[in-house]
C-alpha cells in the first residue's frame, strides 16, 4: 500500500468514527426518557402523599363531644388545653398523634334488674298476666333478685328491742348517666373495644365494661340504701330512696375518679315478694284502715274544737293551760274563743249579771223595808209570805186546794192523773207569744 493510499484510510476511518459518534442509540434514549418520566411522576406521588399524610390530621369534634390528643400515648397539653372543644382542629396523624373523641352531653340509659324475681323471657312482655301458681312457696336465691329492708320495731313481753327479721322486697331501676370528665373517664375507665380514630359515643353504649361497672356500683348503692329504710317506706318512698340512691352512687363513682356523672337513677317498680302476696295485702287494707279511722278521729277532733273554740282553740288551749300566764292575759285569750265556747260564756256572764243585779235588787228591797220589820216583824214576814205564794201560784198549770175537815180522823185525796188536754202549760203560751214577737 502506498503512502497516499494509507493516509487516505485514515482519513476515512476518522470521518467514520466522527459520524458514529455524533449519533445516539434509540433505546438508551427511551430509557433515559423513562426514567425521566418515572422520577417525576415519583415526586408528584410522594408529595401527593405528604399532603394526604398532613391533611388526614383534620379531625372534626361534634357539639356534643371534646377530645383528647395522645402524642406517642400520652395526653398532650396542659390544664383546659388539653381538651378540645367542638369544631375542626388538626394533629399530627397516627402513630405520632391518637385524636380520641368523647360525648360528654350524650346521656346513656342503663336498666338495673338484678333485684327483681325470676321472670321467663315471654314474661317480661307487657301483656303477659302475671300467674300466681308459677311461684314457689320460697325464693330461689340463686335465681330470685331481692334486695333486703331493715326491719320494724318489735314489743316483747320481757323486753322493747329495735329488729327482728329483716324483709324482702323486689326492685327494678334505672340509671341514666352522661360522661362529666372526659380526662378521667379516659384514664380510669377500661374500654378495650375502641380502636385508633374510632368515636367513644359509638362504644361506649355496648361496651359490656361500662354496663358491668355502672351496674356493680348501683347494685352496691342500692343495698346500702335499702337498708336504711322499712318495707313499708320503701313501698311509700318511691321519690326520696332514688335521690338517696343517687347521692351515694355519684360519691363511688367520684371515689374512683370515673368522670361519669349520674344523671338520674329511677326506681321503675317495687313490689313484695309475690309467695307473700296475700299476708301483705292484708296488712295494706289493714294499714289503710287504720289511717282512715285516724284520719276520722283527727278531722273530728278538729270539727269539735272548731265549732266549741273556733280555729285558734287548740292554740288558745294550749296558752291558757299554762300556769304561769298572767290573769290579763288569760281574759284575753278567753275573748278570742268562738263558737259553743264563746256562746256559753256569753250565757254565763250575762247570768252572773243578772245574779249580781238580783241579789243588788234584793239588797235594796231588804234595806227599804227594814225600818218596817223594826215596827212589825210579824206583819212585813206575812206580807213577804203572801207574795211568795202568789207568785207561785201565778206561774202554776194547775191549782189544787185542800182544805181540813174539821173533826175528821185523816183526809182524803184524789188526784186525776191524765190531765184535760185543753189545758195548755203556761210556759208553753210564754214560749209561743215569745215567738210571735
Amino acid at each position: 500500500m502506498t503512502e497516499k493510499n494509507l493516509k487516505d484510510s485514515r482519513i476515512t476511518e476518522a470521518q467514520s468514527a466522527e459520524s458514529d459518534t455524533g449519533r445516539v442509540d434509540p433505546a438508551e434514549k427511551y430509557f433515559h426518557d423513562a426514567l425521566k418520566i418515572s422520577f417525576f411522576i415519583l415526586k408528584i406521588i410522594m408529595v401527593v402523599l405528604v399532603i394526604a399524610f398532613l391533611a388526614s390530621g383534620f379531625e372534626e369534634v361534634a357539639s356534643n363531644e371534646q377530645a383528647l390528643v395522645l402524642r406517642f400515648g400520652k395526653i398532650r397539653g396542659v390544664g383546659e388545653n388539653r381538651l378540645l372543644g367542638p369544631g375542626a382542629h388538626w394533629v399530627f396523624p397516627y402513630p405520632i398523634d391518637e385524636f380520641v373523641k368523647i360525648p360528654v352531653s350524650k346521656k346513656e340509659t342503663i336498666a338495673i334488674d338484678s333485684f327483681w324475681y325470676y321472670q321467663k323471657p315471654h314474661e317480661t312482655l307487657p301483656e303477659t298476666p302475671i300467674r300466681k301458681d308459677r311461684f314457689g312457696e320460697t325464693l330461689v336465691p340463686t335465681r330470685d333478685g331481692y334486695c333486703i329492708t331493715r326491719s320494724e320495731r318489735q314489743t316483747e313481753s320481757i323486753s322493747d328491742f329495735e329488729g327482728s327479721d329483716y324483709n324482702i322486697i323486689h326492685s327494678k331501676w334505672k340509671l341514666v348517666y352522661q360522661i362529666g370528665d372526659p380526662e378521667k373517664f379516659f384514664r380510669n375507665v377500661y374500654m378495650p373495644d375502641v380502636e385508633a380514630g374510632q368515636s367513644y359515643a359509638d362504644v361506649i353504649p355496648k361496651s359490656l365494661e361500662v354496663k358491668s361497672l355502672l351496674q356493680d356500683i348501683v347494685a352496691d348503692a342500692v343495698v346500702t340504701v335499702m337498708v336504711n329504710y322499712s318495707i313499708d317506706e320503701a313501698i311509700a318512698s318511691l321519690d326520696r330512696i332514688p335521690k338517696h340512691v343517687k347521692r351515694l352512687l355519684q360519691k363511688k363513682l367520684n371515689q374512683i375518679e370515673s368522670g361519669i356523672t349520674a344523671v338520674s337513677v329511677q326506681l321503675t317498680d317495687i313490689t313484695w315478694p309475690r309467695q307473700v302476696d296475700y299476708a301483705f295485702q292484708a296488712s295494706i287494707r289493714a294499714s289503710q284502715t287504720s289511717q282512715k279511722n285516724i284520719s276520722e278521729a283527727k278531722s273530728y277532733a278538729e270539727n269539735t274544737i272548731n265549732e266549741a273554740g273556733g280555729p285558734v282553740a287548740t292554740e288558745l288551749l294550749e296558752q291558757i293551760h299554762n300556769v304561769g300566764i298572767a290573769d290579763e292575759q288569760g281574759e284575753a285569750l278567753w275573748a278570742r274563743l268562738a263558737g259553743q265556747a264563746q256562746e256559753i260564756i256569753a250565757q254565763a256572764r250575762a247570768y252572773r249579771t243578772k245574779v249580781a243585779e238580783t241579789a243588788k235588787a234584793n239588797a235594796e228591797y231588804l234595806q227599804t223595808i227594814l225600818p218596817e220589820y223594826k215596827k212589825s216583824p210579824r206583819l212585813v214576814l206575812q206580807e213577804i209570805y203572801q207574795e211568795a205564794i202568789e207568785y207561785v201560784l201565778n206561774n202554776a198549770d194547775e191549782k189544787l186546794i185542800i182544805q181540813p175537815t174539821q173533826g175528821a180522823k185523816g183526809s182524803e185525796i184524789r188526784v186525776m192523773i191524765n190531765r184535760d188536754p185543753s189545758i195548755k202549760p203556761k210556759s208553753q203560751e210564754q214560749k209561743h207569744d215569745h215567738t210571735k214577737k
